[in-house]
């Protein structure tokens, strides 16, 4: 059985969506941001003022490679796709689902800038950010889905549906409930 994991840019949904897939896939969850801080005893933010972005990138890849067990949805941080051992460590165990959003929308979901923990060269514009990371993602990516919906069970529903997401499961065998069916139960 592959690990799911959910790259995309900083408010996409990548965690909030992790966790309502594994629940609803029944797998167990990972939020690659979480291990880091509980690794490193630090807030991510914490971490790049102290140590600056080329640290904080080492740490984040040698977290993610260390990433080793049962099959699990995985919500990866922001930065993850400038790793290539990363994104080929996890591509090799896991499907990658690429969570898009449009610049406006990030920025408008985007309320703690400054204590969020995003890795930006300093002076990095949010839009210079933006057109760096898309081509990484897209280049990464088995899945891509449109998350500008704010309903994030909906966009779960969309990863479901989507016909290599469905091929996956199929052949996984993991047990996959809708959560329109889940509700009725």
């Amino acid at each position: 059985m592959k690990n799911i994991v959910l790259i995309g840019l900083p408010t996409a949904g990548k965690s909030t969506i992790g966790v309502i897939l594994a629940k609803t896939v029944g797998m167990n969850f990972i939020d690659t941001d979480i291990v880091i801080q509980e690794k490193t005893g630090r807030l991510l933010q914490k971490i790049i003022d102290e140590e600056g972005s080329e640290a904080f990138l080492e740490i984040e890849e040698i977290t993610v490679i260390s990433l080793k067990g049962n099959p699990a949805v995985i919500a990866t941080g922001g930065s993850v796709v400038y790793s290539q051992r990363a994104m080929e460590h996890l591509k090799s165990d896991g499907v990658i689902v690429y969570l898009e959003i449009s610049f406006d929308e990030m920025v408008r979901r985007l309320k703690n800038i400054k204590t969020r923990g995003i890795v930006r060269i300093p002076g990095q514009s949010l839009c210079d950010l933006y057109h760096q990371r898309i081509p990484l993602y897209e280049k990464y990516a088995d899945i891509r889905i449109d998350c500008s919906d704010d309903d994030f069970e909906k966009v779960v529903d969309n990863i479901q549906m989507n016909e290599y997401f469905k091929v996956l499961t199929d052949t996984q065998r993991i047990p996959v409930y809708h959560l329109s069916e889940l509700r009725k139960i």
